[in-house]
């Protein structure tokens, strides 16, 4: 099992072994049926076994899918994709049940989750399923509407929070408006004078230090390794890339 998250801007199909998914099931020779097979196309699978410690899971944590289960104890499938969808959190979710009625797939969707698949299910279309909605995933995070992920940090643009393995984190507003140019702006070589105008604007009148002093900063905060950093990328003499 691989927790890289690396990617290739270039390629467009989603690489298994860089995404992490959550199985929110409580039947447990289906657990193991299901991490064996995914393991096994190189995704990193965590489970949660009720509807609770799902939430916990998907509030301190990063993942890129989840696949829910309807019938779960502590807290149904519908109810933890509401919460989530309340909270802004907008990782991918395919529910899995054995109720095959429309109304219960219309519920569903309507709660939020992306996808539906009724019990029993050939693996295979499983895999197209997850292959789809991370494929759909990676295309809308270009334009992120109420938050991204990178990393162990999530930002809540919604409601101009960041979250790092959980935990907020604490920024100014000056950081906040940087790290939110960097993830709207990410792949994209960003020189000091461009976010001296679009983040401090020109009535600020700082200077082209302010931006390296605001982004060791910010490095501090959310890179694992500020001094070698993998997300604020330095380019040199031209300014910096962000990488997510």
């Amino acid at each position: 099992m691989k927790k890289t998250r690396s990617t290739d801007p270039a390629s467009e199909r989603v690489s298994a072994s860089q995404l992490r998914i959550l199985l929110v099931e409580d039947e447990p020779s289906l657990v193991v049926t299901l991490t064996d097979r995914l393991v096994s196309e190189g995704y990193f699978i965590e489970s949660a076994g009720d509807g609770i410690s799902a939430v916990e899971r998907l509030m301190s944590d990063v993942f890129d899918l989840v696949l829910l289960d309807v019938a779960l104890p502590g807290k149904n499938g519908f109810d933890v994709c509401r919460e989530l969808r309340q909270q802004g959190i907008g990782v991918p979710v395919l529910m899995l049940t054995a109720r095959g009625e429309v109304t219960d797939r219309v519920v569903g969707l309507k709660l939020g989750a992306d996808d539906y698949l009724v019990k029993p299910f050939e693996i295979i279309e499983l895999l197209a399923r997850i292959e789809a909605l991370l494929r759909r995933s990676r295309s809308d995070a270009r334009s992120p509407a109420e938050g991204f992920a990178f990393g162990d940090v999530r930002v809540d643009f919604r409601r101009a929070r960041v979250f790092r393995s959980g935990k907020t984190l604490s920024l100014s507003a000056l950081e906040y408006k940087l790290l939110r140019y960097f993830v709207e702006h990410r792949d994209s070589l960003l020189s000091r004078d461009e976010l001296l105008d679009k983040v401090w604007g020109y009535d600020a009148m700082p200077t082209t230090r302010t931006v390296d002093v605001h982004v060791a900063s910010l490095r501090q905060k959310i890179e694992a390794n500020p001094t070698h950093p993998e997300h604020i990328l330095t380019v040199h003499r031209l300014g910096y890339r962000f990488v997510g």
